[in-house]
């Protein structure tokens, strides 16, 4: 994968912020740069950073202009930026893998069998594929601890509905652009409800709030709807049953 001449591109974000960018579009790569880079900036931030975060394909530094000006942020980050090729760099340590108990279709996750059909499957082929993806949390947003995660295989590259869908539970998988999103609370979404889990990404009663961070890696088992009721009355942790492995770096 190459990208535009023009990144990575480096921006001021208001008064306090910089945004560094690997490209227009979320691919494996620019995803990997922006993780990678943020890891960088984390190890070596200097008096005045206050805060980093990632999104699909760009890292953002927030900063006090008081201790560390505009010209001396955005130095600092391109010194980086040239230490190395951040498209092919290493993902950050401390990663982990979760393997989470999921029931593709039913009536608990009920647009499946549309979801495969746009992708021009069988639902017992999409499932066996969906199940089988070993995907990223490419980054967290939207909501409290909510995770975007990918990419799947092109096949699945399919468009958000029309029309919205009113409602999906917490712990839903849900499925467009060649992207799951796990829904840390109810709500509305333009996306397809293909599995249903009973994991929870954000438990304000508890510390660390959010379960995943960007850098995980995610795959959603297949399971029956007996087996996830089973998995809910024993969920003391809200992990939804979920096996997990540190990511050796």
């Amino acid at each position: 994968m190459t990208h535009a001449d023009q990144f990575p591109l480096v921006r001021n974000v208001g008064l306090d912020g910089m945004l560094v960018t690997f490209a227009d579009t979320m691919t494996e790569t620019s995803n990997r740069a922006a993780l990678a880079f943020r890891g960088m900036i984390e190890a070596e931030r200097p008096s005045g950073v206050i805060e980093t975060s990632t999104s699909l394909a760009s890292a953002y530094v927030r900063f006090d202009p008081g201790q560390l000006s505009h010209v001396e942020c955005e130095g600092w980050l391109n010194r980086l930026l040239a230490d190395r090729d951040w498209y092919a760099a290493r993902l950050p340590k401390g990663r982990k893998f979760w393997r989470v108990p999921t029931v593709y279709g039913t009536d608990l996750a009920p647009q499946l069998e549309d979801a495969a059909a746009a992708a021009g499957l069988s639902a017992s082929d999409a499932v066996e594929r969906l199940a089988s993806s070993r995907v990223r949390v490419l980054t967290i947003g939207f909501a409290p601890g909510q995770p975007y995660l990918g990419p799947l295989e092109p096949a699945f590259d399919i468009p958000r509905l029309k029309e919205l869908n009113p409602m999906v539970p917490e712990g839903a998988l849900v499925l467009a652009i060649s992207q799951f999103v796990l829904f840390s609370g109810p709500t509305p979404t333009g996306w397809r409800h293909v599995g249903q889990t009973a994991f929870r990404c954000f438990q304000p009663e508890r510390t660390p709030t959010f379960a995943l961070n960007p850098g995980d890696e995610m795959q959603f088992v297949s399971i029956t709807p007996d087996e996830l009721d089973e998995i809910r009355t024993r969920n003391e942790d809200g992990y939804g049953g979920a096996q997990i492995e540190e990511i050796e770096a």
